[in-house]
């Protein structure tokens, strides 16, 4: 197998591909320490917790109305009440701030830097397509854990700028409309069967990543490109 020569762009997913995990210990440490930042304003961190929860449930839901930023928060207040809007504001101080603790919950990967350093080298365009539940600070925190920076990219999906979530394919088309890619010359890199391997549907390209794996539905993977990581930098033609 080989790269495509059509292929101007690389799209990259980043929890379990770039940044190694296991989603439900990420989520866990996640939940741990943005409640914390909830308690001194007299919130319960399980209320928050649910709170959070069931808003980023509608953000995955979401038909493309709105930003899911405002989906968010909107159906935050309805669980928390109108003044959980104050929470905005400290929320946003704790995704550069107290984030950084749940860096432990993940893993290191060394050669994220040199992929991205390759990729641009050999004239790649990199696209971070993340699902868009976090804010644009969130990313560039998470990014950061594997010595990644926003000047990397040319895009970074995030709350503020995406109206819909993975797996919706319009997710992907979205993408293409915002940067004015066309899908025959992209790829999307991601380890997540349901959500990454949705790219195919826009008329994308895919890699599936297989060191962090997510396959809910059981699929058998034979029918897409896959590999380790660093298999996928070779299929990249790089050498790691």
């Amino acid at each position: 197998m080989s790269l495509d020569k059509r292929i101007t762009t690389v799209m990259l997913d980043l929890d379990g591909t770039l940044l190694p995990m296991d989603a439900e210990v990420f989520t866990n440490a996640y939940f741990s320490e943005i409640a914390k930042k909830a308690v001194p304003l007299g919130y319960e961190p399980k209320a928050v917790i649910a709170g959070i929860w069931s808003a980023t449930k509608k953000m995955m839901a979401n038909d493309g109305s709105k930003a899911n930023i405002d989906v968010f928060w909107e159906n935050f207040q309805e669980e928390m009440g109108e003044n959980s809007i104050a929470l905005k504001e400290h929320f946003d101080d704790f995704y550069t701030r107290e984030f950084h603790n749940v860096k432990a919950a993940t893993g290191e990967n060394a050669a994220a830097r040199e992929l991205i350093d390759g990729l641009k080298a050999g004239g790649l365009e990199i696209i971070v397509a993340t699902n868009p539940v976090f804010p644009l600070d969130g990313n560039l925190t998470r990014l950061s854990w594997v010595d990644l920076k926003r000047d990397d990219f040319i895009y970074i999906t995030a709350y503020e700028n995406s109206s819909f979530c993975k797996p919706n394919p319009a997710y992907y088309k979205e993408i293409l409309e915002k940067t004015g890619k066309k899908p025959e010359e992209c790829l999307m890199v991601g380890n997540d069967v349901k959500e990454d391997m949705a790219a195919q549907k826009a008329g994308i390209e895919t890699y599936l990543v297989t060191d962090c794996l997510i396959n809910s539905g059981g699929e058998d993977i034979s029918k897409y490109k896959h590999g380790s990581f660093a298999e996928m930098m070779e299929y990249l033609e790089m050498e790691k």
